[in-house]
């Protein structure tokens, strides 16, 4: 499901269905799309930051139409202990592996795959990431 923004309509909630994982979306040549993310954040319940919620930053091919610093976002997801990811969505193979890693993410925080949790999943990336 999509939302352009949280909170989620309070209307449609017994219709809808668990949530297992939040990709917050952000245009990196707009800074309306990171002030709507930033102003999203405080609807998410503390919990879903364990593993649940990541940043996928879209539009980093254009380095000369950059909007926003690269570092705000990286700062965001520190903050939120929340993993980010930097696509160009024009270029096929790119689109492709990074639907992949979301799949991924999303089968392991909804419990699909065995022994590894949402936190301990973050956690490894984090620590990836440090190195």
């Amino acid at each position: 499901h999509i939302a352009t923004s949280l909170p989620l309509p309070s209307e449609r909630d017994h219709l809808r269905p668990r949530i297992d994982l939040i990709v917050f979306m952000i245009d990196i040549k707009s800074k309306y799309s990171l002030r709507n993310v930033e102003a999203s954040l405080a609807y998410v319940d503390a919990s879903f930051f364990l593993g649940k919620v990541c940043f996928l930053v879209t539009g980093v091919g254009r380095v000369n139409a950059c909007s926003i610093d690269t570092n705000a976002v990286c700062k965001l997801g520190e903050t939120y202990c929340s993993p980010v990811l930097f696509c160009e969505l024009e270029l096929e193979g790119i689109r492709v592996v990074t639907a992949q890693r979301l799949v991924r993410m999303l089968q392991i925080c909804a419990g699909h795959i065995p022994g590894v949790s949402a936190l301990s999943f973050v956690s490894l990336m984090r620590n990836s990431d440090d190195d």
